[in-house]
């Protein structure tokens, strides 16, 4: 095997791979190969990186001449005597270490070899690539839609694999066929024996819409302008706070872009999904009331309850159904971006109604 270490590192250099990974996974095969064709024997390989030398020896427990494990496991085991040989310093218990020429398996044992590596290395490259893809989660990914199946779950070539979209994570409405050009962003990175690498990716999360946001908008992908938080109904509407961290930029004019050209991008790329951009206020009170816009309230007051912060919500009567929104929606959206359970109390009119012959008063001499 004079020529292994020359092999492997050629193996490392074509498949992208690390030499020492591509070392290891060469050491699990050859013991796997060995195990194979000679049975359950324990083996030590050695790799002398100095020198590019790999050695593999074999090692054997010493027992006492009348000890039966040797004749039943002659591999594992060797008797006193013959140990003696080797080293008569040798006694019960020791191991003896015999250097393995593999090359003497023959042919079918060079081809399990070949075999038991090639699949370690698919191994590697599978890990390899389940790293690559686990650190990329929430990152925006554009490909091209190369199949759609009977469920419509939806696929994109991503590189080495395919991302999947399944209907779950589709913005109502929206389809897909083969030759679109699709974003979404990666939600879920899995890796098994059986199923090989999964990545899934969505277009109906939060982090998608901040993505896209920080795609058109250069000043938030820069972090002159911070996204604190984003609420979504996938396709209806969505909320997002933001705030500035210079003082000559307006972040809400900015990521709405001259004429709404820069919402408007976003919002056709989401299906025509309204969103709403608010300024995001450190004072709980001042963002709760910000979120519910449009509608106007007079007053927040935040109360400590057993099941957590509730924001009581004062305002007039003619606002209600703004801050509640048609089916729910607006002031679903502020408790998800708020983080806040929000309950809205009418505020009393106690003004005192003005009689007619008082305003016919301003106008008498």
């Amino acid at each position: 095997m004079d020529k292994t270490i020359d092999i492997l590192n050629a193996l490392a250099n074509e498949k992208g791979l690390k030499f020492e990974d591509v070392v290891e996974a060469f050491k699990i095969a050859l013991t796997k190969t060995a195990q194979k064709m000679l049975g359950d024997i324990n083996l030590v390989i050695d790799f002398d990186a100095e020198n590019k030398k790999l050695h593999i020896y074999q090692i054997a427990e010493v027992v006492a001449d009348d000890d039966n494990r040797a004749l039943e496991n002659e591999e594992n085991f060797i008797y006193l005597d013959e140990a003696h040989d080797i080293d008569p310093n040798l006694k019960v218990g020791d191991k003896v270490e015999f250097e393995l020429d593999f090359e003497k398996l023959g042919r079918a044992g060079a081809a399990n070899l070949q075999r038991e590596l090639d699949f370690q290395i698919l191994r590697l490259m599978e890990k390899q690539i389940y790293e690559k893809y686990k650190n990329r989660l929430g990152e925006l990914i554009t490909g091209v839609v190369v199949k759609v199946d009977n469920e419509n779950n939806t696929y994109i070539e991503i590189g080495e694999v395919k991302g999947v979209l399944p209907q779950r994570n589709r913005i109502k409405g929206e389809s897909f066929k083969v030759g679109d050009l699709l974003k979404a962003v990666i939600k879920y990175v899995n890796m098994d024996k059986s199923r090989g690498i999964t990545i899934e990716i969505s277009r109906t999360t939060p982090k998608f819409l901040e993505e896209l946001i920080k795609l058109a908008v250069p000043e938030a992908k820069e972090g002159l302008i911070k996204i604190h938080s984003i609420a979504r109904i996938p396709g209806v509407r969505a909320k997002v706070a933001v705030s500035s961290l210079k003082p000559t930029i307006d972040p809400i004019g900015t990521i709405i872009g001259s004429k709404g050209v820069r919402i408007n991008s976003i919002s056709k790329e989401l299906n025509g999904e309204n969103i709403d951009v608010i300024e995001y206020n450190e004072a709980p009170e001042l963002f709760i009331a910000r979120a519910l816009s449009p509608a106007i309230v007079d007053s927040v007051k935040i109360e400590e309850t057993k099941e957590g912060p509730v924001a009581k919500v004062t305002l007039k009567p003619d606002q209600k159904a703004k801050a509640i929104g048609k089916n729910g929606i607006n002031i679903t959206l502020a408790n998800m971006l708020t983080k806040h359970k929000i309950e809205l109390v009418e505020k009393e009119d106690n003004e005192p109604k003005k009689d007619a012959a008082d305003f016919d008063k301003l106008f008498s001499i």
